[in-house]
């Protein structure tokens, strides 16, 4: 049996922004990932100030104030807050 590799590049978040509905993260090799804003509640419902506060963390990114974590991994595969809580 064989395991296929596939180089996904450098995933680790350098940048993390908002606009009015969506959530915008720059990846070290330079891809951009907008997801709906609405897939993440917390955030959805969060004020300025805390959506601010993060840590970006080597897979993903960490809202300590909101104790909200989003992986990269889930980010590319589409998957939301709402429904990785429904699973």
């Amino acid at each position: 049996m064989s395991t296929l590799e596939i180089d996904v590049g450098d995933i680790r978040p350098v940048a993390v922004e908002f606009t009015a509905d969506e959530l915008v993260v720059t990846l070290a090799d330079g891809r951009r990932i907008a997801t709906p804003l609405d897939w993440y509640p917390s955030l959805l419902h969060a004020s300025a100030t805390a959506r601010t506060n993060f840590e970006l963390m080597p897979m993903g990114i960490h809202w300590p104030e909101l104790d909200e974590d989003l992986g990269i991994a889930g980010m590319l595969r589409g998957r939301s807050a709402t429904r990785a809580s429904q699973a």
